[in-house]
């Protein structure tokens, strides 16, 4: 318990501490947010606002795990484990997309960076890479990724060859990657949702390991490898985005660009495929979810119909041009995170209560 704690702290700690450093690096070199010109009018005074702002919530998360690991080296059977090392390798690979992505934004000033192929295949190679390594170093036959489609554990019925799981991750991870990144268009909305969702995961993580099979084979017990290093990385990306958000809420000083949105929605779809909850991030990231569609039932219908379901796509944007303040849209849309994130979490208990009989 003491290592999550630290992990959180420090992840918090560093993030508050950098960010404003980052604020006037960024302010110095003139790395400001383009905005889109078919966007809600309240937002043309946020031009210039420094970005990339996902530098410092990757690099704090990262700073937060090894830091967690640091504080007890030389104690038995405490170390890195390859779950962990994964889930920061797909977390700074979608974040150096990202990076990548804001930085041709900055540098042609308009608010579209990296076209659609090669972010599509940043986040393939990305994507597959970690896949693929996720199938590798069994412990006690268990590697940190199941061939198997889960949704509070694996169901046995919906296993897939390696081939058809590589695919089927790629598209989980790029999509969640890409539905954070629709969701970062307000003030703290983004980072305030994703520390919901990884807080998450800092509960499901850490259940499956007091309740792991490798330790003690009990009813209702998880196939899972690593799950205390999981809850490690979910703590201080948690922490880091606490940090961030210090900054970020409205008036943001600072927004995360694609840098952070990428690397968060990767990070969390990572989670979900190495706690074996894919379908379960369904209900948690549902506010993900419903900002994605808003967005697919925008582009669908209008091509159909050449007409418009929402005022504006994505959907925070909508309820801003029906005439709902900023921060209103933010503090809702938070609730309704968090009353997603209850119900997963929920559905995750009951799952376990029908195993003991309770």
């Amino acid at each position: 318990m003491r290592s999550i704690l630290i992990a959180a702290a420090v992840g918090l700690i560093v993030s508050i501490l950098l960010t404003p450093l980052a604020i006037r690096a960024f302010r110095r070199q003139g790395l400001g947010q383009e905005i889109r010109d078919d966007g809600p009018e309240s937002h043309l005074s946020k031009k210039g606002t420094p970005t990339m702002g996902g530098t410092v919530i990757v690099g704090a998360t990262v700073i937060g795990y090894l830091a967690a690991h640091l504080a007890f080296v030389g104690e038995s059977g405490w170390g890195f484990t390859a779950t962990g090392l994964l889930l920061l390798f797909l977390m700074v690979g979608m974040g150096t997309v990202g990076f990548l992505d804001d930085y041709l934004k900055i540098r042609h000033r308009r608010s579209l960076g990296l076209n659609k192929t090669a972010k599509l295949v940043g986040q393939l190679v990305v994507g597959v890479a970690f896949a693929v390594l996720a199938l590798q170093f069994p412990s006690n036959g268990i590697t940190p990724a199941s061939t198997v489609v889960s949704y509070v554990r694996d169901i046995a019925p919906l296993a897939l060859g390696p081939v058809a799981f590589v695919i089927l991750a790629y598209l989980f991870i790029a999509g969640f990657s890409n539905a954070v990144n629709l969701t970062d268009g307000l003030d703290g909305l983004a980072a305030g949702s994703s520390a919901m969702v990884l807080a998450s995961y800092i509960f499901i993580s850490f259940w499956q390991f007091t309740h792991d099979c490798a330790n003690e084979l009990i009813d209702g017990c998880y196939t899972v490898r690593d799950p205390l290093d999981v809850t490690l990385v979910a703590a201080a990306g948690m922490g880091a985005c606490l940090g961030f958000l210090w900054w970020n809420t409205s008036p943001a000083r600072i927004f995360m660009g694609d840098t952070g949105s990428l690397a968060l929605g990767g990070l969390i779809a990572g989670m979900a495929i190495v706690t074996r909850t894919e379908l379960l991030l369904v209900v948690t990231g549902g506010l993900f979810v419903a900002v994605t569609l808003s967005v697919v039932i925008q582009v669908a219908f209008f091509r159909a119909t050449r007409r418009r379901v929402f005022r504006m796509a994505p959907l925070h944007h909508h309820f801003e041009l029906a005439g709902w303040t900023e921060n209103t849209v933010i503090v809702r849309f938070w609730l309704v995170t968090g009353m997603a994130v209850a119900f997963g979490l929920g559905l995750f208990y009951a799952d376990w209560l029908g195993f003991v009989g309770l």
